[in-house]
C-alpha cells in the first residue's frame, strides 16, 4: 500500500515498511524494515548544530548532506559518499543540485524502456527531482506486498536546451542509519559459482560487481546485508537484487558517521550516455526485501518472488520434464543412430524429453569453428532436425536442442560473409575465448538476423525445448554504430532483450532453458524470458550442494537445471555414489547426463526407481518451499553436511536431504532439525528406498562372505551389475513441533565396528531422502506426467 500524508510518504507491504519524507529540497528516507507507525518528527535525523568540518547546505533548515539518509543526493554538495547519478552538463560543471518536486501514485506499472522487468505490481510512486541545469530524475518505486518485495529504478529526462552526458546511473541507492551489518555476497568461477562470503562491515567501501559483459559467476548481482545475531531462521536482515544481465556494480559505503550507503546499477566504468534536449534514459529494477526471519526469510520472499512477478508465460508454473542431454554421453562425437540408441534407452527409464546439444550444425566436430552457422551437418543426422525429431516423438520423447545465438566462430561461413558482425575495435587483433567471437547485438541487422535464423530453426521441427548457451565474456567492445561508444555495453545488452522478447514471445509453448558456460548469467534479466537456468557446467554431487545452496540464496528450485552425471565426475574427477547424485539434482528441474547405454543392469534399475520417484513428487521437488536445514559451507559435527527440505504450501508433505561431503569417522549424528512444517500436526516419516553398490565395501566384503574374494575382480564386477544392496529403512511419526525443535534423530552411520540394517552406510559424498506426509489425511495423488 503508498500512503502519501502531507511531507510523509509511506510504502508498505505484508511486514514491511519504506518511509521518507520531504526535507526542504531534499527527500529524506526515514525508515526501511519491519512495518511500523511512522511519525516524522520522531524518525528524522537529528542535526543540530552540526559536526567538525560539514559542509551546510542552506535551505529551510541549513543540512549537511553528508549525516542524513537521503533517496537521491546532490551530487559535489557536500554528501561526499558516492550517489546514484554522475553528469557533465554542456558548461563542463558536474554539479547537481537535485531538489525534490514531490511525489505521485500510479496504479498502473511503468516499466523500462528497452528492459526487463517484474510483472504484476500492486502500486506505482513515482518521486520526481529537477536540477537547475535542466536534468529531472523520476524515482520509481513499485510494490509486491505478498513477496515484501519493493522494486526501484531511475529514469533521468534532459529537459534543457543542451546536450547532458550521464557518467553514472545506478539503480538504486538505500541509505541506513546503522553500520553494524555483515554483507554477503555470491562469489565464485566456472564450476563454482555462487559461494556466499561474508565479512563484517568497516568504515569505508566495498565494491563488487561484474565488468564481464554477463551478470557473471565472479560475482552474481544478489548480496545480503544481516544485523548482528542474525541467521538462517532469525534476525533482521536485507536482500538486493538486480534485474539485469549485463555488466552491473553493487557498493556498500560506511561513512564516518556510522552510516550504510548501498548501492546498486549499470556498471559505471566506461559508461557514458549523451542524452539530447527531451531524450530519457531508465536503468533496470533494483529489487530490495527485508526480513525478521534470517537470511532464509529473505531467500523465501524472493522465491515467491521470482515465481510470481520475474518468471511468466505457460511454464511460469507448469512441471519440467525429466531430460537426457547427450553433451557428457557423446560431446562431439555422435551420429543418429547414436542418438537414437539414447533415446531409446532413455524412454525405458522413464525420461519424457531428448536433449541434443552442441555439434549437430556446420562442420562442428569441435568448439573451433562454425558458431554462426545453423544448417544442419547431413552427414551426422541426415534426416536434418525434423527426421530425428519425428523419431523422437515416435519413441514417446519431446525434443530439446541446445543452441549459442549470441557467438560467431572465424572459421564460419557467417563470419566470411559478414565479419563486421563480430565485435571487434578497429586496428587491434580481437581476444578469442573457446575460439569464438562475441556478435554486435548493437546493430538493428544482427538482431533482425538473430530472430529470423531462431524462428525458422524453430519452425523446422517439433522442437519443444531450447538450451541457449553464451560461452564467454564480452571483450574489445566497441561498434560503428554507436557515436558514442559508452553505450556499448547497455545497448548490446538492450539488443539482446529484443531478440529474447522476440523469439520466446512468438513460441510460448517451447520450454527455453538459458545457459552462458553453467552459471555465468543466473540473474533475474534472463529469467523475465526463460523459466529455467543451467546453474553450472559441475554437476559433482558434493560441488553442486555447495553451488545449489548458494544459488538459493536468491533463486528457487524452480529455476536451476540439475543433471545426474557419470561418476568419476567429468569437472572433478570425484566418484559419488549414483543415489547421492540423484538426491542432490532432484532438487531442482531434473535430468540425466551421461551415457544411459554404458549403466548396468542394476544402475538402470536404480534410476528408473529415481525417476518414478521424482515425477511422484514432481510439484513438491520443483516448487516445494525450500529451506536450507545445514550448510555445506559451515563446519559441523560428524563432518561436512548439507541439507535441505521443501515443504508443500498446505505443510502436508515434504522431502528433506540429507547430504555428507568428507566424513569424520566415528563421529556421531546430531539431530536435523526440520522447518516449515505445521507443529500442531503428526507427520509419518519415512526414508525414500535406495540402493548400495556392493563395491562400495571393497575389502571389507570378505569379513561376512563364505569364501575369500577379489573385490576388483570379474566375479565381484558381474554380481555388482546386476544386484545392489537395499539400504537402511526408516520410519517414524512425530508431532511437526518435535521435528522442528527437536530435530529428526536418523539412524547410525557405519562407523567401521560392523553393520547391520540399523546402520547407514554413508561413505564421502552420499545422500539420503526422507518423505513426510501429514496424519490423518490421506496419500497425496500422483503427480501427472509431464504434459
Amino acid at each position: 500500500m503508498i500512503r502519501l500524508d502531507g511531507d510523509l510518504i509511506c510504502l508498505e507491504t505484508d511486514h514491511t515498511g519504506y518511509y521518507m519524507a520531504r526535507r526542504g529540497a531534499l527527500l529524506e528516507t526515514l525508515h526501511y524494515g519491519t512495518k511500523i507507525q511512522p511519525d516524522v518528527p520522531a524518525l528524522r535525523e537529528k542535526t543540530g548544530a552540526g559536526y567538525g568540518t560539514d559542509v551546510v547546505v542552506a535551505g529551510a533548515e541549513p543540512d549537511s548532506l553528508l549525516h542524513l539518509c537521503l533517496e537521491l543526493t546532490p551530487d559535489g554538495r557536500g554528501d561526499f559518499r558516492m550517489g546514484m547519478v554522475s553528469a557533465r552538463f554542456a558548461d563542463g560543471s558536474s554539479v547537481c543540485d537535485w531538489a525534490f518536486c514531490g511525489a505521485e501514485q500510479r496504479e498502473e506499472p511503468l516499466p523500462p524502456a528497452g528492459l526487463p522487468a517484474a510483472w504484476g505490481g500492486a502500486e506505482t510512486l513515482v518521486s520526481t527531482f529537477t536540477t537547475t541545469k535542466g536534468l529531472e530524475a523520476q524515482l520509481i518505486y513499485t510494490l509486491y506486498p505478498a513477496c515484501d518485495v519493493i522494486t526501484r529504478r531511475l529514469r533521468l529526462r534532459n529537459t534543457g536546451d543542451a546536450p547532458v552526458t550521464i557518467l553514472r546511473c545506478l539503480s538504486s541507492q538505500l541509505d541506513l542509519p546503522r553500520r553494524e551489518y555483515t554483507l554477503t555476497t555470491f562469489t565464485g568461477a566456472w564450476a563454482r559459482e555462487r559461494r556466499p562470503q561474508a565479512a563484517p562491515l568497516t568504515e569505508g567501501v566495498r565494491e563488487f560487481g561484474s565488468r564481464t559483459g554477463n551478470s557473471s559467476h565472479y560475482c552474481n548481482p544478489f548480496f545480503q546485508l544481516a544485523e548482528p545475531g542474525a541467521g538462517e531462521d532469525s534476525g533482521r536482515v536485507y536482500g538486493f537484487n538486480l534485474i539485469y544481465s549485463g555488466s552491473h556494480l553493487e557498493r556498500v559505503e560506511t561513512g564516518p558517521y556510522g552510516k550504510t550507503r548501498v548501492l546498486s546499477g549499470i556498471q559505471p566504468e566506461h559508461f557514458s550516455w549523451t542524452l539530447a534536449p527531451g531524450e530519457m534514459l531508465d536503468t533496470p529494477e533494483a529489487v530490495l526485501t527485508f526480513s525478521r526471519q534470517g537470511t532464509g526469510g529473505v531467500s523465501r520472499n524472493l522465491y515467491r518472488f521470482v515465481q510470481r512477478h520475474i518468471v511468466r508465460g505457460p511454464w511460469a508454473d507448469r512441471p519440467r520434464p525429466v531430460l537426457l542431454n547427450n553433451w557428457e554421453a557423446t560431446y562431439f562425437d555422435f551420429n543418429e543412430g547414436k542418438l537414437l540408441r539414447l533415446a531409446r534407452e532413455a524412454k525405458k527409464l522413464g525420461i519424457e524429453l531428448f536433449v541434443l546439444d552442441d555439434g549437430w550444425f556446420g562442420k562442428r566436430d569441435s568448439d573451433t569453428c562454425s558458431l554462426g552457422d545453423y544448417t544442419v551437418n547431413s552427414k551426422k543426422l541426415p534426416g536434418g532436425l525434423a527426421g530425428l525429431g519425428r523419431k523422437l516423438n515416435d519413441l514417446g520423447l519431446a525434443f530439446g536442442l541446445w543452441v549459442e545465438p549470441e557467438m560467431v566462430s572465424p572459421d564460419s561461413e557467417l563470419y566470411r560473409s559478414h565479419p563486421d558482425w563480430a565485435v571487434q575495435t578497429p586496428g587491434i587483433s580481437p581476444a578469442l575465448s573457446r575460439h569464438q567471437l562475441v556478435l554486435d547485438l548493437c546493430r538493428p541487422e544482427v538482431q533482425d538476423y538473430l530472430i529470423g535464423q531462431l524462428n525458422a530453426l524453430l519452425d523446422s521441427a517439433p522442437i519443444r525445448y531450447i538450451k541457449w548457451d553464451m560461452n564467454r565474456h564480452m571483450t574489445d567492445c566497441y561498434s560503428p554504430v554507436l557515436a558514442e561508444q559508452g553505450q556499448f555495453s547497455l545497448c548490446w545488452m538492450q539488443g539482446l532483450y529484443r531478440v529474447l522478447e522476440q523469439v520466446t514471445g512468438s513460441y510460448p509453448e517451447v520450454l527455453f532453458e538459458s545457459c552462458a558456460s553453467g552459471g555465468n548469467r543466473f540473474d533475474l534479466g534472463m529469467l523475465c524470458y526463460m523459466p529455467q537456468i543451467w546453474t553450472s557446467d559441475d554437476t559433482d554431487a558434493w560441488e553442486r550442494m555447495k553451488i545449489q545452496s548458494g544459488t538459493s540464496g536468491g533463486y528457487p528450485q524452480s529455476v536451476m537445471g540439475c543433471h545426474v552425471a557419470a561418476s568419476p565426475n567429468h569437472q572433478t574427477l570425484r566418484t559419488s555414489q549414483l543415489e547421492a547424485r540423484f538426491d542432490v539434482a532432484a532438487f531442482g528441474i531434473l535430468g540425466y547426463e551421461l551415457d544411459v547405454t554404458r549403466l548396468s543392469p542394476a544402475e538402470k534399475s536404480v534410476v528408473a526407481a529415481q525417476i518414478a520417484f521424482y515425477k511422484q513428487h514432481r510439484k513438491l521437488f520443483q516448487f516445494g518451499q525450500l529451506y536450507r536445514l545445514a550448510s555445506p559451507f559451515v563446519p559441523a559435527a560428524g563432518g561436512e553436511s548439507c541439507a535441505w527440505m521443501v515443504v508443500s504450501d498446505d505443510k502436508t508433505e515434504a522431502l528433506v536431504l540429507d547430504a555428507v561431503g568428507r566424513i569424520e569417522p566415528n563421529s556421531e549424528t546430531p539431530p536435523l532439525r526440520l522447518a516449515g512444517l505445521d507443529p500442531n500436526r503428526r507427520y509419518q516419516v519415512e526414508s525414500r528406498a535406495q540402493k548400495i553398490d556392493i563395491r562400495d565395501f571393497g575389502t571389507l566384503l570378505n569379513a561376512v562372505l563364505p569364501v575369500s574374494v577379489n573385490t576388483s575382480g570379474l566375479l565381484v564386477h558381474a554380481a555388482a551389475d546386476r544386484y545392489m544392496l537395499d539400504t537402511e529403512k526408516e520410519s517414524y511419526t512425530a508431532a511437526g513441533d518435535l521435528l522442528m525443535e527437536a530435530g529428526l534423530r536418523r539412524k547410525a552411520r557405519f562407523a567401521g565396528t560392523g553393520y547391520n540394517e540399523e546402520v547407514r552406510v554413508m561413505p564421502d559424498y552420499s545422500a539420503r531422502l526422507y518423505y513426510l506426509t501429514a496424519l490423518p489425511d490421506a496419500l497425496p495423488a500422483p503427480e501427472p506426467g509431464w504434459p
